[in-house]
C-alpha cells in the first residue's frame, strides 16, 4: 500500500509542487518594485547639440554627474564596463548623465575615455540644464542620499518608462534599495546588473503577450 502511494505522489502530487514552486519563482523574477511615482521628466535638458532628452517612454539609468565630471570618472568607468556595455542594445534603454551648464566644457575629455571602451554611446545621454531643475528631478525621486554641493551623487537610479523609481523593497544590506553606488564596483556588477536584468525582462514579458518583436535588441 504504501508503495502505491509513493508511486501515486511521484505521478501526481510531485509534479503539482514542481509547478507551484517555478511559477513562484518566475513572478519574483519578472517584477522589479515600484518605489516613487511620477518621477519628474528632463524638460529643461538638453545635450551639447541643443536636442532633448527625456525619460518617459524609455528604460533609464539616471546619473547625477555634478560641475566636475572628471572627480567622479570611477562611476563612469564602472556604468560603461557594468552596465552600459551589456544593455545599451536592448530597445528603449538608455542612461542619461544630468549636470549642470559649468560642466559642458569640462565633459569632453571623459566622454573621449568612455568611447574608447564601448564602440556606440549613442543611447547615453549627456545632458546640461539649470541649478533649480536638477535639483527638482532630483527631489522628485525622493530618496534618502544627499545630493552634494556640486549637484553630484554617488547613486544611480532606474527610471522606468511610466516614470516610476524602481529599486528593492527587501534588500539584504538596506532594507530598501533606492538606488546603487556607481563609485562601488561590486554594486553595479551585482545589484544593479541583476535589477537591470529584471526590468528588461518584464519589458520582454510584456511585449511578447502583446505580440511585438521589438524587444529584441535594436
Amino acid at each position: 500500500m504504501n508503495k502505491k502511494y509513493l508511486v501515486l505522489f511521484t505521478l501526481f502530487i510531485l509534479p503539482i509542487l514542481a509547478y507551484v514552486f517555478f511559477a513562484s519563482g518566475v513572478n519574483n523574477f519578472r517584477f522589479l518594485p515600484v518605489l516613487t511615482e511620477n518621477v519628474q521628466d528632463l524638460e529643461e535638458f538638453y545635450d551639447v547639440d541643443g536636442n532633448p532628452v527625456r525619460l518617459e517612454d524609455k528604460i533609464t539609468i539616471l546619473m547625477f554627474l555634478g560641475e566636475n565630471p572628471i572627480d567622479h570618472q570611477v562611476s563612469v568607468y564602472n556604468l560603461v564596463h557594468k552596465t552600459y556595455k551589456k544593455n545599451h542594445s536592448f530597445h528603449d534603454f538608455q542612461m542619461v548623465t544630468v549636470m549642470p551648464e559649468e560642466a559642458k566644457s569640462k565633459i569632453a575629455p571623459l566622454i573621449k575615455e568612455v568611447s574608447g571602451a564601448v564602440e556606440d554611446l549613442s543611447d547615453w545621454h549627456f545632458v546640461y540644464g539649470p541649478i533649480d531643475a536638477i535639483e527638482e528631478v532630483y527631489s522628485s525621486l525622493r530618496v534618502p542620499y544627499p545630493l552634494y554641493d556640486d549637484w553630484y551623487s554617488e547613486y544611480v537610479f532606474i527610471v522606468d518608462k511610466d516614470l516610476k523609481l524602481r529599486g528593492r523593497d527587501d534588500d539584504e544590506d538596506e532594507g530598501i534599495l533606492y538606488g546603487y553606488n556607481a563609485e562601488q564596483y561590486s554594486e553595479i556588477n551585482n545589484k544593479l546588473g541583476d535589477d537591470i536584468k529584471i526590468l528588461l525582462a518584464e519589458y520582454r514579458l510584456a511585449l511578447k503577450r502583446h505580440n511585438r518583436n521589438d524587444y529584441l535588441v535594436q
